[in-house]
């Protein structure tokens, strides 16, 4: 494999990131929501949205890191402060999240989602936080085993999202770690 690598993304990177991401999505939500809602995973769509996030991040606490392979693209994580209601934000205990990440199906299996996970826990770490949390789709079992070997464990909480015109759901659970350095 060539060189890879995780960095943050400089807005030059939303065409790319909008491409990556369409692909995971198309890929992941198969099955689960309509063909309908799919065909809306364009590109230029997510492109402009990450575009704009990070001209004017939501705070100065998100991140977007892009994984790499030569000088391309391949994989991404987004972070900041959660805004999840069973974690409150305090000075003492602050907690972040991973808002949302994805390999290429192409570039899978190659350890870009060891390396962007890596990242995205140091530099919330770096960041003070000291839980971090992410939401996954409940049918996900791959995703949710790396998720796991990784050390985020689910707390039995979860939440269902409408996915189509018939008012079909698809069901995330949460997954925790604490950010913590434990002396042994």
């Amino acid at each position: 494999m060539s060189d890879a690598s995780v960095r943050t993304a400089r807005a030059t990177d939303a065409p790319a990131v909008g491409a990556v991401q369409a692909a995971v999505w198309r890929t992941a939500f198969v099955g689960i929501v309509d063909e309908s809602v799919l065909a809306q995973f364009e590109p230029a769509a997510f492109a402009q949205v990450w575009a704009r996030s990070l001209r004017q991040p939501p705070s100065p606490l998100h991140r977007l890191l892009v994984a790499t392979e030569a000088d391309q693209i391949v994989g991404f994580a987004a972070i900041g402060p959660t805004s999840d209601p069973d974690h409150q934000q305090s000075e003492e205990d602050p907690t972040g999240e991973i808002l949302a990440m994805g390999v290429h199906p192409d570039a899978r299996r190659r350890g870009h989602g060891s390396r962007l996970l890596n990242a995205a826990v140091d530099t919330l770490r770096a960041g003070d936080f000291t839980t971090v949390l992410a939401w996954l789709p409940a049918e996900d079992d791959e995703l949710r085993a790396f998720a796991a070997a990784a050390g985020l464990t689910p707390d039995g909480a979860w939440r269902d999202h409408v996915v189509g015109a018939d008012d079909r759901t698809a069901r995330e659970v949460r997954l925790v770690a604490d950010l913590r350095e434990h002396a042994d």
